[in-house]
């Protein structure tokens, strides 16, 4: 590995959802404000991107935005797509502006893609096939996602095992891969690719949020959908479907979250809807960070601050100052 000076490296606060990482960010800003530096934000979370998706994103607020810039927030109307690609670009860009400007660039958040996007570069992988898609989407209809699932589990049981059996966009694209190339979309994402070193001499250092208890994790993964719901989620879909040109299969509408709500608002009103819809929520959220931090796990040289602790906010600030300051940490994994 490149040797880098102290105070280079871009310090990237990767975590499942709950895991406290808008917390600690705010704490960093918070504490370099203090002593005179800036610290501009730049998400990693492909939710984010989108106008209008405020409540189901757990996006900061105006204020949690006042205390440090912000970037990549709001960039895309639901209707329009945001790739990784782009946010590898995007981000490779910004870091070197806020780098430039003498500020400190933190990246936040869960988006695994991207980071492996930013960090590893963008493997060969085929083009979109319209034709192909409609094929599966169509088969989808009658069969179900989980049937494709299951398909998919066939023939790339390492692809499947980190997708949900409902995720439609990421089964649909891993059996177009396949169907495309003869290839499974795990082995074309293992070869090394070919425009890794466009980062230069850019080095990214994760410092990951990972549970020691994930109980804990749990119940606040709860705690954070209901208060959702009773900040307005449901009114918040509401709205956008109200626009009529969203639909289901767009990818803002699959975020989780937004997906049960709207599948909620296709049926019966009534108590136990609402209880079913509630329950999916909470379901989908939580396998949602198991993938996550099966992500997490294929990192190497991160270091891990234990998120189910009382203290994470104060000792995810400490690793990632000390990463700033140049000091060494006797947890970071190489």
């Amino acid at each position: 590995m490149t040797a880098h000076a102290p105070g280079t490296d871009i310090v990237c606060l990767l975590g499942p959802t709950a895991s406290g990482k808008t917390a600690a960010a705010l704490e960093v800003a918070r504490r370099r404000a203090a002593r005179g530096q800036t610290v501009e934000i730049i998400s990693v979370d492909s939710a984010l991107v989108y106008r209008g998706m405020d409540i189901g994103t757990a996006k900061p607020t105006a204020a949690e935005r006042a205390l440090a810039p912000h970037h990549l927030i709001d960039i895309r109307d639901p209707a329009e797509a945001y790739s990784a690609a782009e946010f590898r670009a995007d981000t490779l860009r910004l870091s070197a502006e806020i780098l430039a400007r003498g500020a400190l660039p933190l990246l936040v958040g869960g988006t695994m893609l991207y980071y492996r996007a930013l960090t590893q570069g963008l493997a060969a992988l085929p083009g979109a096939d319209p034709a192909l898609r409609a094929t599966l989407d169509a088969e989808a209809l009658t069969r179900g996602w989980p049937a494709l699932h299951a398909r998919l589990a066939v023939h790339d049981p390492q692809t499947a095992a980190r997708l949900a059996p409902n995720d439609a966009q990421r089964i649909q694209r891993a059996l177009e891969v396949w169907m495309l190339s003869g290839e499974t979309l795990s082995a074309l994402l293992a070869k090394p690719a070919p425009d890794t070193d466009t980062a230069g001499e850019t080095h990214f250092v994760p410092v990951s949020l990972e549970p020691s208890d994930r109980s804990v994790l749990h119940r606040r993964i709860e705690a954070r959908f209901d208060a959702m719901l009773a900040g307005g989620l449901v009114d918040e879909v509401a709205r956008l479907r109200a626009r009529g040109d969203l639909t289901a299969a767009l990818p803002a509408m699959r975020c989780v979250g937004y997906r049960q709500v709207w599948d909620y608002l296709d049926g019966p009103d009534g108590p136990e809807a609402w209880r079913i819809m509630r329950d999916k929520g909470v379901f989908a959220t939580r396998q949602l960070c198991k993938r996550q931090l099966t992500w997490l796990r294929s990192f190497t040289g991160r270091q891990v601050v234990d998120c189910s602790a009382p203290d994470t906010v104060a000792r995810a600030a400490d690793a990632i100052e000390a990463r700033w300051d140049g000091a060494p940490h006797p947890s970071l994994r190489r």
